[in-house]
């Protein structure tokens, strides 16, 4: 039977990591950035609660992944204002169509 170790939540986290990342990197619209940034959370997440779990750190993991949980819901809901309030300026969520900031 295979047992789950760190190295399946690391690569996990990778995997996640990295895909956040790519999502961040390459859409042009601002709620795919968003889930990115959420990803990439997400994936430090799995992490935290990994090494506390094998690291045999006590509950601080599940503290900090506990907080960035609350950090993200906060950031989702002031990013999300944002981008309605863009939209509702330039009738579009595209981050590189948007340059009436700069004026």
């Amino acid at each position: 039977m295979l047992q789950v170790g760190l190295t399946h939540f690391l690569v996990l986290s990778a995997l996640l990591f990295s895909l956040g990342i790519f999502a961040i990197l390459t859409r042009r619209n601002a709620i795919m950035v968003l889930m990115g940034i959420e990803l990439v959370l997400n994936s430090a997440n799995i992490n935290f609660i990994a090494f506390a779990k094998y690291g045999n750190f006590g509950f601080s993991g599940q503290m900090v992944a506990l907080f960035v949980i609350i950090l993200a819901a906060a950031e989702a809901a002031v990013a999300l204002a944002i981008v309605l309030n863009i939209y509702k300026n330039f009738n579009t969520v595209n981050v590189d169509e948007i340059d009436g900031l700069r004026d």
